[in-house]
């Protein structure tokens, strides 16, 4: 696939989907009664969402032999960072009213907050250096190895997840068992060699 563009555009525009459905639920008040664990929720899960694919765009690659899916993960990654934005936004705005200076106590105070919020700041250097001027400055050695925090990010979000349930744990456990396979994966390819052991001792020795 040559020219992304149009395949980009279909993408941003289905990525943005969820986003107007939750406001439109909001708007027509058909989000329960308490709207502010609905928007919390749909977000935390959106960029949990984006995450995920984002980490399964290397091992569909490889598994399909689909290079090209590879043009989209940066965008991917960007999907998930804004939907990261708009739950932090969520918490700062209706959580805290924007009383910033209340913030670092509730964040001590409260640790499934406190992983999020780690999270979030993980994500953050993974997202400004997204650009192809910042993989040049940086170095693709260097970049490679920044951007492996992604499941770091990923196994905070999780057990932010994990934290904030309080009854029903098969969804946070559902994402908890994929990045188990998304890890378990990485770690296969990484030392997996057709070529046979003797290769692999030949490999580890040079």
């Amino acid at each position: 696939m040559k020219d992304t563009r149009f395949p980009k555009l279909v993408l941003l525009i289905n990525s943005l989907v969820p986003l107007a459905l939750m406001l439109w639920d909001v708007w027509r008040k058909q989000v329960g009664a308490n709207p502010l664990e609905f928007v919390t929720r749909t977000t935390g899960m959106l960029t949990l969402v984006f995450l995920f694919i984002t980490l399964a765009v290397s091992p569909l690659r490889r598994i399909t032999g689909l290079n090209w899916l590879v043009r989209f993960r940066r965008m991917l990654g960007l999907l998930a960072f804004f939907y990261g934005c708009l739950h932090l936004m969520t918490y700062v705005a209706f959580d805290r009213f924007f009383r910033l200076s209340t913030i670092p106590a509730d964040v001590a105070g409260r640790r499934f907050i406190l992983v999020g919020m780690l999270a979030f700041l993980l994500m953050l250097p993974l997202a400004i250096t997204s650009t192809d001027n910042m993989i040049k400055r940086l170095g693709g050695k260097v970049w490679i190895r920044l951007h492996r925090v992604i499941y770091v990010a990923a196994i905070l979000g999780v057990a932010h997840y994990y934290m904030l349930v309080k009854s029903d744990l098969r969804t946070p456990l559902t994402f908890g068992f994929l990045l188990l396979l998304l890890l378990g994966f990485r770690i296969f390819a990484k030392y997996y060699n057709p070529s046979g052991p003797a290769s692999i001792s030949l490999k580890r020795s040079t």
